[in-house]
């Protein structure tokens, strides 16, 4: 018996974070998927057959963007409902996490591939409230205590 459809959420910055998320394509090709990332040419190429919200950017140290894509966050949940939120940062991440988990989201959080010796910022904020945190390495688990190691994606 195959596995219920669920309402899929993949949220994540374009480039390397949207190219882990597409790693997960055998899982989230079974349910009923949206993206979040930012419009550029990586990320319109990459998705061309996926439904898509674009989320605002750069993120990097602007609380304007930051405003924008919490609305958006509000917004899009409200409106889909998703059973699962699922995330390899960056900023763009945290409002879809926070808002996520009020509405009852399941938030899996996987920590980007190419950090071994540091947290990034957008892992620890996202962390309280993330309902599985994923590491790619075995180093990463020292980084993150209860992680789970999922191995690599890529």
């Amino acid at each position: 018996m195959p596995a219920p459809t669920r309402r899929v959420m993949l949220v994540g910055s374009s480039g390397g974070h949207l190219a882990q998320l597409c790693a997960l394509e055998s899982w989230y090709a079974q349910h009923d998927a949206t993206f979040v990332t930012f419009r550029t040419p990586d990320a319109l190429s990459r998705l061309e057959s996926e439904r898509v919200e674009w989320a605002y950017h750069p993120t990097t140290r602007s609380l304007k963007n930051l405003a924008r894509n919490a609305g958006l966050a509000a917004r899009l949940i409200w409106r889909d409902r998703p059973d699962v939120i699922v995330s390899t940062g960056a900023g763009v991440a945290l409002p879809f996490f926070v808002l996520g988990r009020l509405f009852g989201a399941v938030t899996v959080y996987v920590e980007v591939i190419d950090r071994l010796d540091t947290t990034t910022m957008t892992g620890r904020l996202c962390r309280p409230f993330t309902s599985v945190f994923c590491v790619q390495w075995p180093e990463q688990e020292r980084l993150y205590k209860g992680a789970v190691n999922i191995g690599r994606l890529m």
